[in-house]
């Protein structure tokens, strides 16, 4: 049975097509051009997304939505206010335990900045959210009578700015860098000391963070999917009850819906650093 997926952020959708051992990746559509006519009539459809218009604007359209509350994967989401936990938090969480070495981290690098942190025995211990680059681009120009906002680049800069756009440019994406490194620094004493933590960093920004400096500060590996720089469809696969949980090996205890991160990452075999 194939599946269609969405995982929908505040900028931009991720489509893809489940077919149970593989997923076929679609174009990547802006969530406010995101519409039910759009969607392929008779396939079952499961989603994440952190957008409450989302879920107004498919109201009359049959989609399961990603929760806390039903999910099945196996995290303990009961140490934290579960009631304000987003879907794109809660795959993230699922993909960490279900495909890498615990304790973990996931590193997003969306919209906003957003940690992850589930120990070794699989307790979502909660994390950190924080503005993303695009954010902080905006918010410049928003809260000041002449900063632009500045385009993207996938380049880090390597030096102070000499006019306002190469200054903006490097006070952002350095900062953004010095944040996240922060972030991951103050988080690894809630990962326990069982062992090193895994840290997989997700989302657009991964580039940024990608050419970045890697401290040795025991802060573990630090693993980015080869393909795409999402972790949760592409954040998240939801694959049907006859799929097998490979860290635990059990089957899942219902034919509904399951969230697993996996092949359309090639996350098994990201790109180790």
């Amino acid at each position: 049975m194939e599946l269609l997926l969405i995982n929908i952020g505040n900028t931009f959708a991720q489509p893809g097509v489940w077919s149970g051992n593989a997923i076929e990746l679609l174009p990547r559509i802006p969530t406010a051009e995101l519409k039910p006519e759009l969607l392929p009539a008779g396939m079952p459809i499961a989603a994440a997304t952190v957008v409450p218009a989302i879920r107004k604007r498919f109201a009359d359209t049959d989609i399961w939505y990603l929760s806390v509350y039903n999910q099945r994967a196996g995290v303990d989401f009961t140490q934290v206010d579960a009631s304000t936990l987003g879907a794109d938090r809660v795959a993230n969480a699922l993909a960490l335990a279900e495909l890498f070495p615990l304790p973990g981290i996931s590193a997003d690098c969306g919209t906003a900045l957003t940690l992850e942190i589930v120990d070794a025995d699989g307790v979502f211990r909660g994390g950190a959210i924080a503005p993303g680059r695009a954010m902080m681009r905006r918010s410049l120009a928003a809260g000041t009578a002449q900063l632009p906002e500045i385009p993207f680049s996938t380049q880090l800069p390597e030096h102070p700015g000499s006019n306002t756009v190469e200054t903006i440019r490097f006070g952002v994406d350095r900062g953004a860098v010095g944040l996240m490194r922060e972030l991951l620094s103050a988080s690894l004493p809630a990962c326990g000391k069982a062992r090193r933590p895994t840290i997989v960093a997700t989302g657009g920004g991964c580039p940024v963070l990608r050419r970045s400096p890697r401290d040795s500060d025991g802060a573990g590996r630090l693993h980015f999917a080869r393909d795409s720089p999402c972790l949760s469809l592409p954040d998240f696969i939801i694959c049907s009850g006859t799929g097998k949980a490979e860290r635990s090996g059990t089957k899942p205890a219902s034919p509904t819906v399951e969230v697993f991160a996996r092949e359309h990452l090639q996350i098994t075999k990201a790109e180790l650093y």
